[in-house]
């Protein structure tokens, strides 16, 4: 039975990195980073076979990306549409670097933008995740595989990622130096809560 299929992989920097990154890019914050990985088994405990995720990777960029529609939003939905009154930010590249889908992200001037920028700022170690319709085989050991019936509907960005790795640095030559450690995972919304209720 098809299912909503979600995935993390976390993204970080230091906010110097973040300043640096907005003066390189005329005030845009640019981040880049692994969007997915095939043929690991994630923190879900699911395995994304590369064709599978090949073709829906290729589909993603003929008719969202090329289109400037690659929209996502902060945090994940239990929906199959991306809400616009909660999209953060735009993908606007991607590519295969190995078994690793790796990904340029916008981060748009939207509410939830500008939530997600402020987060960033904090120093909050956030992710990407992938969001999909499709269904899974068990394959044993706590391990299910993604099967052909998988549709890639959006990139979210959260708090807790299943793919190991998947937090994105800010696109400028100098940020690879310094990131930050990894924090344990704290709730989005709870952040979102507190910066709201600041205002």
């Amino acid at each position: 039975m098809k299912q909503l299929l979600v995935d993390f992989i976390p993204f970080q920097f230091t906010p110097q990195q973040l300043t640096e990154t907005m003066a390189q890019n005329g005030g845009k914050l640019i981040v880049k980073g692994v969007l997915q990985r095939a043929e690991a088994k994630n923190q879900n405990g699911r395995v994304y076979p590369k064709p599978i995720l090949e073709r829906e990777a290729n589909k993603y960029n003929e008719v969202n990306i090329r289109q400037r529609r690659a929209l996502g939003e902060l945090d994940h939905p239990d929906s199959a549409v991306v809400n616009l009154n909660n999209v953060s930010h735009n993908i606007t590249e991607m590519h295969w670097d190995g078994n690793d889908l790796v990904g340029t992200v916008e981060v748009l001037t939207t509410p939830a933008g500008n939530i997600l920028r402020e987060l960033f700022k904090a120093g909050i170690t956030l992710g990407i995740s992938s969001r999909g319709m499709g269904s899974v085989r068990e394959l044993g050991e706590g391990k299910v595989e993604v099967q052909e019936d998988f549709d890639l509907i959006a990139f979210d960005f959260v708090s807790n990622p299943s793919t190991h790795g998947a937090f994105l640095k800010p696109v400028n030559e100098s940020v690879n130096k310094g990131l930050v450690p990894v924090n344990k995972y704290a709730s989005i919304n709870s952040i979102i809560t507190d910066i709201l209720s600041d205002l």
